[in-house]
């Protein structure tokens, strides 16, 4: 019998198994060629289009090649030194959501300069609206605003609000797919089952009091919300190491850039040089201290993640030198010449 081979996009990671759309719309569940892991070192991820065989009186597809992607979002993989891990690919838009209760601004800071990293089109919703007085919420959409706009739009949800749900909903155009993060218990989930009008994701049960729930989300799944397009529900993803963000770090923080452009040296590091415009905007007021810092913090970390990878691609390349030479002193049997 013949292997049978296929295309489909990746729309289901589970344990490390992709789960394939297959583009006569059956489901299978795959896992990768050797040859693509250890010898590219790739995986599919969410979104990905993907060439698939399947080998006679075999139980799994087996993906054998990842098409180009359009788009990916990226952060450093929290369990190595160096290396890049994508969470998703070819999508339109990212929706970054965070409680109006318990908003954290310098988590929503590295957040946007994630999702601005993409590409894509960004918006912040803010969930759990519901939960919180209505002045708590104005004061909260006014930091977030303040700290978003104008390059990213700020929503406001509500589960007994329909016209603040079909708001999101209006995002999700037909033919696109978007990406959903924060952190655990921001309410992806119930935004997701709002969107779609039915409980198609698990959400855990909320405490009385506090208003906060357990995660439920443990793999990565495209959604589709009738009407409108796809929405990734991202598990809460607690490492937000930057990889390569210098654009996300820009439009992240338009005001700190625009006031870099005005400093005297090109190279100013905004900490002891003449003439820098950015930190006479903290000493005037016109900038804060707390939004200079988290600037200074993204771009040292970017500093160090460029030395590491300097490193490690010079580590790399004495290795493969070193192999080299072995090879060439070494006869067949592994004797060196004498």
């Amino acid at each position: 019998m013949a292997e049978a081979r296929y295309r489909g996009e990746v729309v289901k990671l589970d344990r490390g198994y992709p789960l394939v759309r297959l583009e006569d719309g059956e489901l299978l569940r795959c896992e990768h060629a050797t040859a693509l892991v250890k010898g590219e070192r790739r995986r599919a991820v969410i979104g990905d289009v993907v060439e698939v065989a399947v080998p006679p009186a075999h139980d799994k597809g087996v993906i054998e090649a990842i098409a180009p992607r359009t788009r990916e979002f990226v952060r450093k993989d929290p369990t190595e030194r160096a290396v890049p891990q994508v969470l998703a690919a070819n999508f339109e838009r990212v929706i970054v959501a965070q409680p109006v209760g318990e908003v954290n601004l310098r988590r929503l800071e590295r957040e946007l300069v994630l999702a601005f990293e993409t590409g894509a089109e960004v918006t912040v919703v803010l969930t759990k609206a519901d939960l919180a007085d209505d002045a708590a919420t104005r004061a909260t959409v006014e930091a977030v605003q303040a700290l978003a706009a104008p390059a990213a739009d700020v929503l406001v949800v509500s589960e007994d609000d329909p016209a603040s749900v079909e708001a999101v909903r209006a995002l999700l155009a037909p033919g696109t797919t978007t990406v959903l993060i924060g952190r655990s218990g921001v309410g992806k989930s119930s935004l997701v089952n709002m969107l779609v009008g039915a409980e198609v994701l698990s959400v855990g049960a909320v405490r009385e009091g506090d208003g906060k729930g357990r995660h439920t989300t443990v793999s990565r799944e495209i959604v589709e919300v009738p009407g409108a397009g796809r929405i990734v529900d991202m598990p809460g993803v607690r490492g937000l190491g930057l990889w390569d963000a210098e654009e996300g770090i820009g439009a992240a923080f338009p005001d700190v850039e625009a006031l870099a452009a005005q400093c005297r040296f090109r190279d100013c590091t905004h900490h002891e040089e003449p003439g820098c415009a950015v930190r006479a905007a903290v000493e005037s007021s016109e900038l804060t201290p707390e939004r200079y810092a988290s600037y200074q913090a993204l771009q040292q970390e970017m500093a160090a993640m460029r030395d590491r990878r300097e490193e490690a691609r010079r580590m790399n390349k004495e290795k493969v030198s070193d192999t080299k030479r072995r090879r060439a002193g070494a006869p067949k049997g592994g004797r060196r010449r004498r």
